[in-house]
């Protein structure tokens, strides 16, 4: 500040009054550093991190409005004022950090987020996704995913041809036996004459079907998980479904079929 100062002087201009935010320790309630594995703004961009998180987890060092912790940039503000800083030095959590960063992944519109996901999509080796079509992925992610790098991967099964998409061998030999084997390409059928292909649809679909055949419906849903998505986890299966498209869901189960065989 006294070089702030001088410098206001040397100019004559008028000085500025200043004030300083609390001092930001770490988790050893020493001065943040590099050994804490403090990082760069653009560290934390290549982490998935988004601008508004970062800035919102920022001001809410020190300083306090309520109970509130999530503030989008208009409320920062219109609320935020000198009066509320904390006079005691704070700490900074990563855990916290990463909290705040998934409810405003949470609270973002898709259309926002496409433009941060295609980037991280692409280094991450995948296809950009053009069109709306990355837009009715996003909310499947947006639940689940706490930075754009964790979205990106989640997106991967939804952005891959369905002939990239990766199986991993053991879980298809697990889950597609050969009696689920022959569920599922009877299923396959029924999709590919199914009038409608949304959630209700779908649900009814399969309910109906594993009814005929006798049946739980506990035997085919990680089965066509896997065979979808190449993973035991995914966002809602109907729901994965209905983005993913009738003509990639009757390939991709077919493929896995194919795959379980060998």
């Amino acid at each position: 500040t006294p070089k702030q100062v001088l410098l206001y002087r040397a100019l004559d201009r008028e000085l500025p009054v200043f004030g300083h935010v609390p001092m930001i320790m770490g988790p050893d309630k020493k001065r943040l550093s590099k050994r804490h594995g403090a990082m760069s703004v653009l560290e934390y961009k290549k982490a998935g991190y988004l601008p508004q998180a970062l800035n919102n987890y920022l001001v809410r060092l020190g300083w306090s409005y309520g109970d509130q912790e999530i503030f989008s940039t208009k409320e920062l503000v219109e609320k935020f004022s000198l009066q509320n800083l904390s006079k005691s030095p704070c700490v900074f959590d990563p855990d916290k950090l990463i909290w705040v960063n998934s409810q405003h992944i949470k609270a973002a519109s898709p259309q926002e987020l496409d433009l941060h996901l295609q980037e991280f999509l692409e280094a991450n080796g995948l296809p950009r996704s053009g069109g709306q079509y990355l837009c009715k992925v996003i909310p499947l992610l947006q639940p689940r995913a706490r930075t754009l790098q964790e979205m990106a991967e989640w997106a991967a099964p939804f952005v891959r041809q369905d002939e990239d998409l990766v199986h991993d061998q053991k879980l298809l030999d697990k889950f597609l036996t050969t009696e689920v084997r022959q569920h599922l390409a009877e299923i396959a059928s029924r999709l590919r004459e199914l009038p409608e292909f949304d959630q209700s649809s779908l649900e009814s679909c399969l309910s109906a079907y594993v009814e005929e055949a006798g049946i739980r419906f506990k035997l085919l849903a990680q089965p066509i998980r896997v065979a979808l998505t190449g993973s035991k986890a995914s966002p809602g299966l109907f729901e994965t479904m209905e983005v993913l498209g009738r003509q990639s869901v009757v390939t991709r189960l077919e493929q896995a079929i194919s795959k379980a065989g060998e």
